[in-house]
This record gives structure tokens, sequence and C-alpha cells, in this order.
């Protein structure tokens, strides 16, 4: 029996705009473990959040998954129905923690009201019961007053407050499976901390059974996550530790990545740089989409794509150069 918790296999996605086809995801495939964090980094418009929300089967028009497989404990979610992925997946099995709350949570609602309907949706309980659960939660992520927060609207709370909200919503029914997406954005560095901290206690407990962590702070992620994926131009570049791809990146990328870490323990005042630019994913370069922007870049990294290979241990990467 393994401890598999989802695999997503060969991901693609487009985006069929008037510009022309976006190729947001191009082959994307990670796999995550009951137990494991899972970091995914890398500059903005890689692809993470598309990731993301393709395996709530999310991704919004006029974006299409049209590839590949997404298995949560063993069963593919691009094979059921969306009445099955709204009532026994979303909330229950995988909960996400949105980018932007002022756009997710509903403007008409009081935060009571959608924190009490997400629970009594996906636990069998009174909604006096589900008002005590709501009111607990939202203690935990650190908020004052709980039940008079209940009767508040989204426009009447601070972006801070909507995130945290949203942050109680997405742990309210214990998901197995915790999708952050730049969840501590809005929040100040004490507040940040205390969520984290609820994270991994809810996951020592077993409340949580893994999570995916989406962000662009590498020094965060470098506490929170056990593994770390990166990705690029809608691909993956790398998979690996944590502590060997700060240690030791193996993808040019990631060596690029990792030279804007701050690092005061070793005294580190310079940075580097990648040059270039992300390209367009309405036209990506062939073979690799990083050539153009690589210094170790060969006649065949033009022509030929990488594919994903295991180097060793639990570590891959998707180079011409291993």
């Amino acid at each position: 029996m393994t401890d598999e918790l989802l695999d997503v296999k060969n991901l693609t996605v487009r985006y069929f705009t008037e510009e022309g086809v976006v190729e947001a995801l191009d082959g994307v495939s990670f796999k995550i473990s009951t137990g494991e964090r899972v970091g995914l980094v890398g500059e903005s418009g890689c692809g993470k959040s598309t990731a993301a929300l393709s395996i709530l089967r999310l991704v919004p028009l006029p974006g299409k998954i049209t590839g590949g497989k997404i298995f949560l404990e063993g069963v593919n979610l691009l094979e059921i129905s969306i009445d099955e992925m709204r009532r026994r997946v979303r909330g229950s099995k995988v909960s996400m923690i949105f980018q932007e709350p002022s756009r997710a949570l509903n403007p008409v609602l009081t935060a009571g009201e959608q924190i009490v309907e997400a629970i009594q949706l996906h636990q069998k309980i009174s909604k006096s019961e589900a008002e005590e659960r709501a009111i607990k939660v939202l203690e935990e992520v650190g908020l004052p007053n709980p039940p008079e927060l209940l009767k508040r609207y989204p426009f009447e709370l601070s972006g801070g407050m909507q995130q945290r909200v949203m942050i109680a919503m997405a742990l309210s029914c214990n998901p197995r499976l915790l999708i952050a997406d730049e969840p501590t954005s809005s929040l100040d560095v004490t507040i940040e901390a205390q969520i984290l901290d609820l994270i991994k206690s809810l996951m020592d407990q077993g409340d949580i059974s893994a999570m995916l962590f989406i962000t662009h702070d590498l020094a965060l992620i470098s506490e929170i996550s056990d593994k770390i994926v990166v990705m690029y131009a809608g691909t993956v570049a790398e998979i690996s530790d944590t502590e060997t791809i700060f240690e030791d990146p193996k993808h040019p990328y990631s060596k690029g990545l990792m030279e804007v870490v701050p690092d005061p323990f070793r005294g580190k005042r310079t940075f580097g740089t990648i040059p270039g630019e992300i390209p367009s994913l309405i036209a990506p370069p062939s073979g690799c989409r990083f050539h153009k922007r690589c210094m170790y870049t060969k006649e065949i990294c033009a022509k030929q794509r990488p594919t994903l290979k295991r180097i060793e241990g639990e570590n891959y990467v998707a180079c011409h150069l291993f």
C-alpha cells in the first residue's frame, strides 16, 4: 500500500484567447505523499496557480485542461463529474486558500454564512455546531471577537482579515490536502508566523494529511516545505528535497533562483540575476523553454525538450546537462 496522496501526470492546460492559444501548462508532473509539505516556486506566470486550480478543476475560462491525469488517493479527478467534485472532493478532501480573498469571498454573504455553509456541506452537523466550529477556527487564525466577526460582510473587513477568513474556511473541514496559494502575502510577519505554526500543528496532529504551498518567498518556502517543485514557463524544471535544492540546485534556472535568496549567516551581500525575460506562452521557444536565458545552453537545448529524469533518490531534473 502506498502513502501517495496526489499524483499529477503530464498535465496540460491551454487558454484559448483572441491573441492565440496560451500553453499555460505543458506536461507538468509531480507527486505529494501523505505527511509531505511541498513547495511550488517559480517566477510570476510560470503556471503555479494554474496547476493548483487544475487539481480542483477550477481553471477559469477560456482555460481548459487538455491532457494528463490527476490522481487523488488513486482516483483520477479528471474522470469524475463536477457534481462529485463539489460534494466529495472540494472542501472535504482538498481545500484551497486562494491568492485574492476579495475575489474569492462572496460579497453578499457574511463571513459566518460562508464558513458555516462550507462546514455543513461536508460534515453532518447542526448549524449551531457548525457555528461553534467556525468560531473556533477563526480564533485559531488570530481574528479578534469571532462571534461578532461572523456577522460581518467581506467589505467590512481589511485585506488581512479577509485573508484569515479564507484560511479559516479552508481549514474548517480538516481537508486531506491543503493547497495554499500565497496564503500569507497580505499578513504581517507576526500573523504569518502564527498561521504557519497552525498549519504545521494541524499536519502534525493528522488533521491535514499534506500541503501544497505556493509562494514567491524562497526564504519562507525553505522553512515550511519538505520538498520543492520548481516551475518555469509552464513546465517542471526540478523536483528535490528542500535542503538539496538550496545547497546544490541542479537545473540552471533553479541555480538562478537560489542566487537571489538572502543568506545573512554567510555574509551574502551580492545577488545574482537571471538574464532575459519569461517567454510568451502563446509562442514558447522550441526545445527547453529556458534555453534562451541559460548560460549552459547547447545545440540540443533548442531542438529537443528535456524529460524530467531522476538523478538521485527522489530528486529529478529536466535538463540536457544530466
